[in-house]
């Protein structure tokens, strides 16, 4: 409070480690000319003393840190006669030089941080505009998203998630844009703006995938594409169409079972045909959708074992929870060091629509192996 009543922010623990490190440094000097004897031999050791300070405090801090290393060398180097002889002065003023310095030095690191930490903070908001919070209840469908980013920094990727409820049922998508940065967040944008449309106005998840690829194809190059699966639920009936995306995971009483398609299908910008592959929900069933960040994180070469472990992890308590659990798991496998983001979705399947409530189911769905 005092520190904000002088116009002044609290130090950081950063910060205060550095000024530490500059003050055992002046002592430790100090402490040694003392030892040695009333000529003054190690005051130019003090110029290090700004420098520490400047790794994390500011400027302002490094100027007093360097004013205090100056009067602490002049008043060795003035003893025992009182005069400063010329090695001592030039001692000293190798210590307002390298103060001067350290303090430019510390400038520089503060605006810097800070073009870092305004740098992250849009990427932040860039995220949050790309991926709207899920659920909690979407239709008859319990509902968590979760984004894990592989990194601090505003290294942001493409990954995607989005939950619409439209005439036609429950409708979902995740998607893994190739790439990381800005470029990466503009297509998922893309793709995201495109699919919040075509959703609510196409029948056909098939349909919704050749509108989504033709976005695609206009957005990037040659070499760039998206991969993603489209889920729908409709009174009960799961149908799943997949471009070149992981397998979701079904998860049902107590065993996982990995819906791959029928087909395999390249992802958006290569044109993809897609067959869907249609399931007959069970109350209770869970759906866990993820992008391929999941499925290559590995320890030692070792890959995360999402099928062995994924009824134990996102199989009990609520689905936000389930989440939860595994992104703890996944991090403790890896320890801490993600090589990717990683998007998540977690649905739970409560039952039938309440009576009266008419959900039909196209033709060419019916009729369709699992």
């Amino acid at each position: 409070m005092r520190s904000r009543l002088l116009g002044r922010r609290p130090l950081s623990s950063a910060s205060r480690a550095g000024l530490g490190a500059a003050l055992a440094l002046l002592l430790l000097v100090s402490a040694v000319e003392i030892a040695d004897g009333p000529t003054a031999h190690f005051i130019g050791l003090l110029a290090a003393a700004p420098f520490l300070a400047a790794m994390f405090a500011p400027a302002r801090d490094v100027v007093i840190v360097g004013v205090t290393a100056s009067v602490v060398g002049l008043a060795f180097g003035m003893m025992p006669s009182g005069e400063l002889s010329a090695a001592v002065s030039i001692d000293i003023v190798a210590v307002v030089t390298a103060t001067a310095i350290a303090a430019v030095g510390s400038t520089v690191r503060t605006r810097q941080s800070a073009q870092l930490a305004e740098l992250a903070k849009l990427a932040s908001v860039a995220q949050a505009a790309v991926l709207r919070p899920l659920g909690p209840q979407v239709g008859p469908l319990a509902m968590a998203g979760r984004y894990v980013s592989a990194s601090a920094a505003a290294d942001i990727g493409g990954d995607l998630y989005e939950v619409v409820d439209t005439p036609y049922g429950v409708r979902m998508i995740i998607g893994d844009v190739r790439g990381k940065g800005l470029e990466a967040v503009r297509l998922a944008s893309t793709v995201l703006g495109s699919y919040r449309h075509v959703a609510y106005e196409r029948s056909d998840l098939r349909a919704i995938v050749a509108d989504l690829d033709r976005a695609v194809a206009r957005s990037v190059g040659d070499e760039d594409f998206v991969t993603a699966a489209l889920v729908e639920e409709r009174g009960g009936t799961l149908t799943i169409v997949n471009c070149g995306h992981p397998a979701p995971l079904l998860l049902r009483r107590g065993t996982v079972i990995a819906l791959e398609p029928p087909a395999s299908a390249p992802p958006l910008g290569f044109m993809p045909v897609v067959r869907p592959r249609v399931e007959r929900l069970e109350p209770g069933d869970r759906l866990l959708l993820f992008t391929d960040g999941l499925a290559e994180a590995r320890r030692d070469g070792e890959f995360f074992p999402i099928a062995e472990r994924a009824w134990a992890l996102v199989g009990h308590g609520t689905v936000a929870d389930g989440l939860a659990s595994l992104e703890n798991a996944l991090v403790e496998w890896v320890h801490g060091r993600l090589d990717d983001d990683i998007a998540l979705v977690l649905m739970e399947y409560a039952g039938a629509a309440a009576p009266g409530v008419v959900s039909s189911v196209p033709s060419w769905e019916l009729g369709t192996e699992a």
